[in-house]
């Protein structure tokens, strides 16, 4: 349960200022912690730290455990000897505003191997890979079979693809460098992390997480544990993931990712949720548990359906699985992402569950109806943002998508200003809400458009997952604005 007012910022790791072609743990992390404290924010909100999968998302991972390698603070190996100054100065990149990650795959493995060759810390990986024994061995050797074969997973050699003892023997003997190499990314991005979040804390800032609820057919849970899923012997889905239209999307979505079997391995699922759930207690303060309403019902997708529109409802595993979570990990503050199409059950799913959902300014000023998303509506259990990674920037909405009617309303609501700026009214519209939590995303602190998106729902291309934001742009005027608002009206 959310106590009190507070307020924070959306940023991916990714987003950050640095030289080295994507944001990460590094020296840019700690100067955004600095910059949230000085604008006396609480809460920095990310997207997941898994290593990205098809199209770049963090949302079709590989694993549901393991860390973005290309988030590697290279300083820091540099300083521990891992690197040495010819190699970091290499590593730069020149374009300060988007992520390329054709560079990053074509350029930062040979860079992270190097680093790996000089690395003496072997008794201390050995630890850690004892430590995260219930995930790490899978899925480093997931990966080093999957970088040597450059294939996903459906169309691996079948003796590999079903894990025939002797066939991963042998995998494990003639890939136990590449299997290290793996450990070593692991290793040193928990160890990253772990600092960067003690620092945060340190400085009153709590991070919240955000946990994709499904994971990739190309993922090391599937190959390991493919009972979990809804697959069939040859690693292809009988029906994957989704939603029917929605506020995002008039055709529905059509995400793809296998879905859990929680008919056939109910106990099973159980605990891997529960496993899953301890390692994410490790990393955040709170978490957002992406499309929860999938855990009251899920679309289901038939396998070779072209259009999510072909899919039905499911039931899945519901509040016994919420209760479970709570006994197991209660410490860790969970936030319901129930935006979309929701009927009256799955309402009160949520609404049961106790957990706090969400409220989306940009989706709030229907100029003839009440919206549960207007900021006098929202109920103190839940969070206000003025958009999310998915929706377009206020900015963006106010001028390219808004009706006329809606722009009028919002800014008669808002009392919006050209000379203050239309984020700031979006900002102050938020932090003024009963809302206990309010979340902006950085982009609307700073007034930008649709070149600083993050993600098109339903698209895949260069301009998802890539956006950047500039130095300069995390400057003390800024800071001191947000933080005069977030005083205004009590939230820091």
């Amino acid at each position: 349960m959310l106590q009190g007012r507070s307020s924070g910022i959306l940023l991916p790791v990714f987003s950050l200022p640095g030289p080295y072609g994507i944001g990460t743990l590094g020296e840019g992390a700690r100067r955004f912690v600095d910059f949230l404290s000085q604008a006396r924010q609480h809460t920095w909100q990310i997207l997941p730290l898994v290593p990205p999968g098809s199209g770049d998302s963090p949302y079709m991972s590989p694993s549901a455990f393991a860390g973005n390698p290309w988030l590697l603070d290279l300083e820091d190996l540099h300083q521990r000897g891992l690197l040495t100054a010819e190699e970091l100065s290499a590593a730069r990149y020149p374009d300060p505003d988007r992520v390329d990650y054709a560079w990053l795959r074509e350029t930062r493995p040979a860079l992270l191997r190097a680093a790996w060759r000089r690395d003496q810390e072997t008794a201390a990986r050995a630890d850690f890979l004892a430590r995260e024994a219930h995930w790490l061995p899978d899925y480093a050797l997931f990966r080093a079979i999957h970088d040597q074969l450059d294939l996903p997973l459906d169309q691996w050699p079948e003796e590999l693809r079903r894990r025939v003892p002797a066939a991963l023997d042998r995998a494990r003997e003639e890939l136990a460098e590449e299997v290290d190499f793996q450990v070593f990314l692991q290793y040193h991005f928990f160890r990253q992390w772990d600092a960067l979040k003690a620092y945060a804390n340190q400085r009153g800032v709590a991070i919240m997480g955000d946990l994709p609820i499904y994971v990739s057919a190309d993922s090391a849970e599937v190959w390991a544990q493919p009972q979990l899923f809804q697959m069939d012997g040859d690693f292809v889905p009988s029906a994957v993931a989704g939603v029917p239209p929605d506020a995002f999307s008039d055709v529905g979505q059509h995400w793809g990712n296998p879905l859990y079997d929680w008919a056939g391995h109910r106990q099973e699922l159980f605990g891997w949720w529960v496993r899953r759930m301890k390692h994410a207690a490790r990393l955040y303060d709170r978490l957002r548990i992406d499309h929860f309403r999938g855990l009251h019902t899920y679309w289901s997708i038939p396998a070779g359906a072209k259009a999510a529109l072909e899919g039905h409802w499911e039931e899945g595993p519901g509040q016994p699985l919420l209760d479970l979570l709570s006994r197991e990990v209660p410490e860790l503050e969970l936030i319901a992402e129930d935006l979309g199409d929701l009927d009256e059950a799955a309402r009160q799913f949520i609404a049961a569950s106790g957990i706090p959902g969400m409220k989306i300014l940009v989706y709030a000023f229907d100029p003839v109806g009440e919206s549960a998303y207007l900021p006098h509506n929202c109920p103190p259990q839940s969070v206000v943002y003025t958009g999310t990674h998915d929706t377009p920037t206020f900015v963006q909405w106010l001028f390219e998508e808004a009706s006329p009617d809606e722009r009028d309303y919002a800014s008669d609501y808002l009392r919006l200003r050209p000379d203050e700026g239309f984020g700031w009214g979006a900002v102050c519209g938020a932090w003024g809400a009963p809302s206990s939590l309010a979340i902006a995303p950085l982009q609307d602190v700073l007034g930008l458009g649709k070149d600083a998106r993050v993600n098109f729902p339903g698209t895949t291309g260069p301009e998802n997952w890539s956006w950047r934001v500039r130095a300069d742009a995390l400057n003390p005027g800024v800071a001191d604005h947000l933080g005069k608002i977030t005083r205004t009206y009590r939230r820091g």
